[in-house]
């Protein structure tokens, strides 16, 4: 008796069933069969970009500041060369009541340098069966904050004045905050390929800061800084039910957009920097591993996601580096050019590389599709099964887990004010 089909297995048939359109061209010529799929993929395209003419203003810090008492968590394995900045900035905050570093079982020296700059040090528990590891040290974490607002930060963030206060502030109107932030890429290959990567996501999704929000099967995150009230995580358990993802962010708020809570992805250019990666080869390597989506979005989808990608982006591109474009090809690569141009707001020292990143679009789209066909299930030093996650995030929340005791290795003496922050 045959088991229902895998997701990778249906996944599988339907990008079989894309590339099996030349199977079509014996009875309509090949070339009308795919400008005509390059036009329905260019609508849809056009309609997300659109999104862009209505966005909301980017993050400010609020003039009155915030009464909020605010914990700020970062998850943290083997980060020692990279996590000294994200402390410094998040120390020196007057709005942050304490910062707690979750050292997920580092072999290095991260959970001596946080201590050292006066962070609360957690010596995270061993990874539970079914989980990932930035989830479990994001739930240690947000179950020993003592603020009402949680802001979880990447390690390789930087954030600037003002940027917890205007999380803070923005959950007056939202119940799960994340932001888009400025990039710091100064190599040209590195920009070029990471801006094309990050068009990926626009054409997917459209631009950061919709007025209008997406729907729930289709809402967007931001890891790299998210901020949410402390009880209401800790009622609706989403770290428990989203355990076993790698994009835990996107997991996290279609989780979270499907309970009903208001999911708002907001610009924060001005205040937050991320230094994600040292060179290209390292963007090529890691960052696919979690773009897909895979694991958080039905098969379906992602063959239309990754078909809109190849049709209004790596198709045009390589028709113009064979000397053959289309008018089609040509009116996508002007529309590509002012995207790039959009994205200049994204970097902070945008380059030559954002104007030679449509050059990278086949490569991007190919690595997207390697990536979605045989996902990469590591990570510093971890491998994890296959059936790791569990489903698309929506499907009904997962068995609810024990929650440990975190230990405290280290925690600043307690004082009424630390940094001018609340007691």
């Amino acid at each position: 008796m045959m088991g229902r089909p895998s997701g990778s297995e249906r996944l599988a048939r339907v990008l079989g069933g894309l590339s099996g359109l030349s199977s079509l061209a014996r009875t309509v010529p090949a070339r009308r069969l795919v400008t005509a799929a390059q036009a329905a993929a260019a609508a849809a395209a056009a309609v997300r970009l659109a999104r862009g003419r209505d966005r909301l203003p980017p993050l400010s810090p609020p003039l009155g500041g915030t009464t909020a008492s605010i914990s700020v968590v970062i998850p943290a394995r083997n980060e020692e060369h990279r996590i000294g900045p994200c402390l410094r900035a998040a120390l020196a905050d007057p709005a942050v009541r304490e910062v707690i570093v979750v050292d997920d079982e580092s072999r290095d020296g991260t959970a001596r340098l946080a201590s050292a700059l006066g962070a609360t040090v957690l010596s995270g528990a061993p990874l539970p069966p079914g989980w990932v590891g930035k989830p479990w040290a994001l739930r240690q974490g947000t179950a020993a904050a003592r603020g009402e607002v949680v802001v979880t930060l990447d390690a390789d963030a930087r954030p600037r004045p003002g940027l917890f206060a205007a999380v803070a502030a923005a959950l007056d109107c939202y119940d799960l905050v994340s932001v888009g932030p400025r990039f710091v890429c100064d190599g040209v290959a590195e920009q070029a390929l990471h801006a094309s990567f990050l068009t990926t996501l626009v054409y997917r999704f459209g631009p950061v800061g919709p007025r209008l929000p997406l729907p729930p099967h289709r809402a967007v995150a931001n890891g790299q800084c998210m901020a949410f009230r402390r009880d209401r995580m800790a009622e609706a358990d989403g770290f428990t039910r989203i355990r076993g993802h790698f994009a835990d962010d996107v997991a996290l708020a279609r989780t979270l957009a499907a309970d009903g809570w208001a999911v708002g992805f907001l610009d924060a250019g001005g205040l937050l920097e991320v230094d994600m990666y040292e060179s290209a080869g390292e963007v090529w390597r890691e960052w696919a591993r979690t773009l897909t989506l895979r694991d958080e979005t039905d098969p379906v989808r992602q063959a239309a996601d990754l078909a809109v990608i190849w049709l209004t982006c790596a198709l045009p591109a390589a028709r113009l580096a064979l000397g053959r474009p289309t008018r089609l090809d040509l009116a996508l690569l002007g529309a590509r050019l002012l995207v790039a141009g959009a994205l200049r707001g994204s970097y902070v020292r945008p380059g030559p590389g954002l104007w030679l990143a449509p050059l990278c679009d086949p490569a991007a789209a190919a690595r997207l599709t390697l990536a979605t066909l045989r996902p990469v299930r590591a990570w510093r030093g971890r491998a994890y099964p296959a059936d790791v996650a569990r489903g698309v995030p929506g499907d009904g929340p997962a068995e609810r887990l024990h929650r440990p005791a975190p230990r405290v290795t280290a925690r600043p003496p307690s004082s009424p004010l630390r940094a001018g922050g609340r007691p």
